[in-house]
């Protein structure tokens, strides 16, 4: 494809490749070692916070509770920032050993950390070990596999966000419910130690040699601020000062994308910004379907309070969209038709929306068992929505520049966009959940039906995605 080009080009083969294909003999441990980066860090966003309460009351340090997922994220979006320029200076095999090993002495600092303050610092350790491993996730693939296997490819590591969503909860739970927190910390440094032995073995060293960009400070700066504003405005008591902290988040999101378009040191490809590009549209139906798993915060909540769950079984249920998103990549990664490709990374928007749109219409006071069981599968169908698209979007990211560079950088930027589409998410459901005031029922509808309009905003971006707009 010409890098002028706005059209995403139809890089499919004829007749899908099989599964097998991508975990035979010959990509299997590059699969699992791409895979299993990105799943570390998608397991560790909410794994501490579930273990947070119990470590607080062993550690002390109340008052620095909520920097936790704060500090991990910001550092995970700073590190998502370098990968393309990690890639360069020390290739593929050399870029993830720093990526685990990073993880893994955050992991080990957790473990060991004698009071809060060495906490976040072993978080922050983790979170840029994380953020690299996840960029690294989507970058690589355009090297360790075969242009036919990319859609599989970025299925799978897709599919990691919907499954470390799902676990990161519950194992969290599991470890803090034996007091045994620190042993959580334990199994991620083991699982990063494991994958870092296997890295020299399986992946290509391809990727390096070339200058390396300058490192884009100013944009860093700013894309870090509004990702630590919109983390702090989650947890900000009242409304208002939480709807505060978002304009503020975006003002500073708004000037990170102003000094993009004219400055030459940039985190997202040339291509995001020319006139007629469809790659901006790519990254914003992206950031939006990830948005919309944020609502999985305060479902659990909903489920205790509006159906009277254990909070065990909430907390699953509280997994219903990323189950869907996971589940659907496995049917959705096989359509290679240029047209099929298209309906999907249009329809997965609407099913979302609508998803949600439902769900809200569904809410009860006091609702019996009957009305849970028609609430998850609900929940499924809009995590199916990003399912549908986000595989083909990723790859229309990957193939939208013919440089190899610019090209890295563009599949580096989609875990970027993910982190921060993610903890925006997070902080709009914590305004719209305030709205309900005192009433949860009122608060479960403010949440479906405000994510449900905002959500919809992918269809419109996802048919300008699509649309041939010669440059």
């Amino acid at each position: 494809m010409p890098a002028n080009n706005s059209e995403l080009p139809d890089l499919s083969p004829a007749v899908p490749p099989r599964w097998g294909e991508l975990l035979g003999p010959e990509h299997r441990g590059a699969a699992v070692v791409l895979a299993a980066g990105v799943l570390v860090g998608a397991v560790n966003i909410y794994l501490a916070s579930s273990m947070l309460p119990t470590a607080v009351a062993e550690l002390g340090g109340e008052s620095f509770y909520a920097w936790n997922m704060t500090l991990y994220l910001v550092a995970m979006v700073i590190a998502t920032m370098l990968v393309s320029r990690c890639l360069v200076r020390w290739g593929s095999a050399g870029a993830y050993l720093i990526g685990f090993a990073l993880f893994l002495v955050g992991s080990l600092a957790c473990a060991a950390s004698p009071t809060m303050p060495v906490l976040l610092v072993g978080r922050c350790l983790q979170g840029l070990g994380a953020g690299l491993l996840s960029g690294l996730g989507f970058a690589v693939i355009r090297s360790a596999l075969p242009r036919r296997l990319w859609t599989r490819g970025n299925a799978l590591m897709s599919a990691m966000y919907g499954v470390g969503n799902f676990a990161g909860p519950a194992l969290g739970g599991l470890f803090a419910q034996f007091g045994s927190w620190r042993l959580a910390f334990v199994l991620m440094a083991g699982v990063a130690a494991g994958c870092g032995v296997a890295v020299p073995r399986v992946l290509p060293r391809g990727e390096r040699g070339g200058a390396v960009a300058p490192v884009p400070v100013v944009a860093m700066t700013l894309a870090m601020a509004a990702t630590a504003a919109v983390s702090v405005a989650g947890i900000l008591p009242g409304t208002m000062a939480r709807a505060a902290g978002i304009a503020v988040a975006l003002l500073l999101a708004a000037g990170f994308l102003a000094h993009e378009r004219r400055s030459a040191r940039r985190v997202f490809p040339a291509a995001t910004y020319r006139a007629g590009s469809a790659l901006k549209w790519v990254y914003l139906t992206l950031g939006l379907l990830s948005f919309g798993v944020s609502v999985e915060s305060f479902v659990p909540l909903f489920g205790q309070r509006l159906a009277g769950l254990p909070p065990l079984a909430a907390g699953f249920f509280g997994a219903a969209v990323s189950l869907g998103w996971s589940l659907t990549q496995i049917g959705s990664s096989s359509a290679v038709r240029e047209h099929t490709v298209r309906r999907l990374r249009t329809t997965g928007p609407v099913l979302l929306a609508l998803g949600f749109l439902v769900q809200g219409l569904l809410q009860r006071e006091n609702a019996s068992i009957g009305w849970f069981i028609i609430w998850v599968p609900v929940l499924c169908l809009a995590g199916s929505g990003i399912g549908l698209a986000y595989p083909h979007l990723s790859v229309a990211a990957m193939a939208s520049a013919a440089d190899p560079e610019e090209g890295r950088q563009a599949a580096a930027a989609i875990a970027t966009v993910t982190t921060m589409s993610t903890a925006f998410g997070t902080a709009v459901a914590g305004v719209l959940v305030g709205l309900g005031g005192g009433s949860m029922l009122g608060s479960a509808r403010w949440l479906l039906f405000g994510f449900a309009v905002l959500c919809a905003l992918g269809i419109v971006t996802a048919r300008a995605a699509d649309r041939q707009v010669p440059c």
